[in-house]
């Protein structure tokens, strides 16, 4: 069988750590007397922390001072890392573990691409950072989805050509990274969302061995 890389986002793909991030975002965002949808919320799906505050600010039309940015941006992180200290099991998204153990064993190479600077906190609570044999979070990258950079460097850790890597996504963003990198993009979300994506399902309920196998013969054009 051929060697494929398989990247995966972690919010809204592995856990659903979106309701965290957006209560957090929310709280700031109310501090400030701006109001904060949660269809807001879905547009900093992917997108690093600097730029998510000066979108909302700017959706609020206000300025700050950098020192109050900054303090804004510790205070959220640290709001959202308590969110996320309780984190177990129980928060893997369903049929998650069941699609990495079935990579595997097929002898596939696995990474994780993630905006997040606390990606291997939260793998290490959800019991799944041994599976994965890359990891590229907030910390590798300085530059957002959806610009490829992540992917990028996920594939080159694989040592992998990036024609041969399948990108999970639930960002609009990170579909529009992948395709910019040339990899296979599955969008997992809502098909309206994730229209741009190769392939589309809603969970990973939805993704059968069969699918797993097509992919890892199959080569981007």
């Amino acid at each position: 069988m051929t060697k494929k890389a398989f990247i995966f986002d972690l919010d809204g793909v592995i856990v659903d750590t979106a309701k965290y991030h957006f209560l957090a975002w929310q709280n700031l965002a109310n501090s400030l007397g701006i109001s904060f949808t949660s269809a807001q919320n879905e547009q900093l799906k992917g997108v690093s922390r600097v730029r998510s505050l000066e979108k909302i600010l700017e959706w609020g039309n206000k300025t700050i001072s950098e020192e109050e940015f900054t303090t804004l941006m510790a205070k959220k992180n640290e709001e959202y890392l308590n969110y996320i200290e309780t984190m177990d099991t129980s928060e893997i998204l369903p049929d998650v573990p069941r699609v990495l153990d079935y990579l595997i064993t097929k002898e596939q190479a696995i990474a994780l691409g993630s905006a997040s600077k606390n990606a291997r906190i939260i793998l290490d609570k959800v019991l799944l950072k041994e599976k994965f044999h890359a990891i590229v979070d907030g910390t590798d990258v300085s530059k957002a989805k959806p610009d490829p950079e992540v992917f990028l460097i996920g594939a080159q850790k694989l040592g992998v050509d990036p024609k041969d890597c399948v990108v999970f996504e639930d960002s609009v963003a990170g579909i529009q990274a992948a395709n910019v990198a040339n990899m296979i993009s599955i969008g997992i979300g809502d098909p309206k969302v994730l229209h741009e994506a190769d392939y589309i399902f809603k969970d990973f309920t939805e993704i059968k061995e069969e699918f797993i196998n097509q992919l890892v013969t199959t080569e981007k054009v």
